[in-house]
């Protein structure tokens, strides 16, 4: 069970209050399951981050970009950010703003083809098993980046 966090769970609840039209067209997408029973969470605390939505048995972070996302400081804190979730054991793909209002059912498609390589998976191998990338506690590689235009 996860512990109470009051003042984290209050900033939590006012991201999602202050959430974007973007992010909320993806919600209704996303929540009470209906991408293929896959449980996602938005607004989500992790370490020192919110990240946008989250489907945590995956351990898959969908972040999605808006204008604020363009300038060299704030690449750079994103590719910060990433850094970290990606050595905490999370994949993290991105998607702007313009790919849900444009195309929301592709973009549904492209978190569902990286939740579907993620079951599908082979279990990642105990410490000491050797022969994998990445940290082999969490079983996966370091370059765990998707981006929608790298689906087929």
């Amino acid at each position: 069970m996860r512990s109470a966090r009051p003042s984290q769970n209050e900033r939590a609840r006012q991201l999602r209050r202050e959430g974007t039209s973007a992010q909320a067209r993806l919600w209704s997408r996303l929540r009470a399951r209906r991408l293929n029973d896959f449980k996602f969470v938005r607004q989500e605390n992790i370490g020192a981050y919110y990240v946008d939505f989250v489907c945590r048995d995956q351990k898959l972070i969908v972040e999605v970009d808006g204008a604020t996302h363009s300038t060299t400081r704030e690449r750079a804190n994103d590719e910060s950010r990433e850094a970290w979730l990606v050595k905490h054991g999370f994949r993290v793909l991105r998607v702007t703003n313009a790919d849900v209002f444009e195309n929301v059912d592709g973009v549904c498609e492209t978190i569902l083809n990286a939740l579907n390589a993620t079951a599908q998976a082979p279990s990642p191998r105990k410490r000491g098993e050797g022969g994998g990338e990445g940290d082999p506690e969490i079983g996966l590689a370091d370059s765990a980046r998707i981006h929608p235009d790298d689906q087929d």
